[in-house]
């Protein structure tokens, strides 16, 4: 919030000791904050500067010295008073740097590849990740039909193997004779992000995915500006569409007259809607239940 809206900090009454105090934690988790969203622009550009690790890297940083602040570890040049004169630490700032500090220990593991499924959706994804052991035991198994568009800067969690590209994507599943799993997401998607840190994660949601569907991922924020020959003028807005980004935000609007993210959608072979949509649900049953309905009805519909 603190970065939407700059002047709350500085509308703070000017006073010293404890409000100063808060004012320079809030300064800190501002700065925290501004990395968040200076990474979902650098995955939407494919600038490759702003890393999964770096930005935990950044936040161990910024919560260390906001511990050490807390603890009255340094002075900045706004504390003055009795309160920044006194160096005996009281029971609420000793709690809040406990608390600071525990979140500095919870974002160690990160720096190693942990999944970190409490931040999931404010961390870039995994696969910006150089060094990712959990990455090591995934299994890659699932075949696909051929090289998917755009995967030299675009992935999928988890180690599955999909496509970036509609129309790659139907091809495939109309070949292997499978049901088409559609994920509207994008690079800015908080709730994307934690859908696939927690529930895609689960064994039984995976085994499915990577089996008996054909993945596509269709990012609606993608910068990526696509040759001249690929544009098109929308029918839905009359717009023309130049990137990967606005090309699949179009497909969402005008064939399903949605643009939630993430929305989840089931096609079979003619491209139709197996069953009813899904967005944001946190319930791995439930997604469960969403995948398996949709596997039933398409053979139902295309059985040999």
């Amino acid at each position: 919030h603190f970065v939407i809206f700059p002047g709350l900090v500085s509308s703070l009454p000017k006073s010293g000791g404890w409000l100063n105090s808060v004012k320079v934690v809030l300064g800190f988790l501002e700065i925290a904050l501004a990395f968040k969203f200076l990474s979902i622009a650098d995955q939407a550009f494919h600038w490759g500067i702003l890393d999964r690790e770096i930005n935990i890297a950044l936040w161990i940083v910024i919560a260390t010295l906001i511990g050490v602040y807390l603890l009255k570890g340094f002075r900045l040049p706004g504390d003055t008073g009795k309160d920044a004169e006194d160096k005996r630490i009281g029971v609420p700032r000793l709690v809040l740097a406990i608390v600071t500090f525990t979140f500095v220990i919870y974002l160690v593991p990160g720096m190693w590849g942990a999944p970190l499924k409490a931040l999931a959706g404010y961390l870039p994804p995994m696969h910006t990740h150089d060094f990712d052991l959990a990455g090591l035991a995934h299994d890659e198994s699932n075949q696909i039909c051929d090289e998917p568009k755009y995967s030299e800067f675009l992935h999928l969690p988890h180690g599955l193997n999909g496509y970036f590209d509609y129309d790659q994507a139907i091809a495939c599943a109309r070949q292997q004779n499978k049901p088409l799993f559609i994920d509207f997401t994008g690079h800015g998607c908080t709730n994307c992000r934690e859908m696939e840190a927690r529930v895609w994660s689960d064994p039984q949601v995976l085994d499915r995915l990577r089996n008996d569907f054909v993945v596509v991922a269709l990012y609606v924020d993608d910068k990526t500006e696509l040759p001249e020959d690929q544009w098109y003028s929308s029918t839905f807005d009359g717009k023309v569409k130049r990137t990967i980004g606005k090309q699949n935000a179009d497909l969402q609007i005008s064939k399903l007259n949605n643009n939630a993210q993430p929305y989840y959608i089931l096609v079979g072979k003619d491209e139709r809607v197996l069953v009813a949509p899904k967005a944001y649900d946190r319930s791995v049953d439930n997604f469960i239940a969403f995948l398996d309905a949709g596997k039933k009805k398409y053979r139902e519909l295309f059985a040999r």
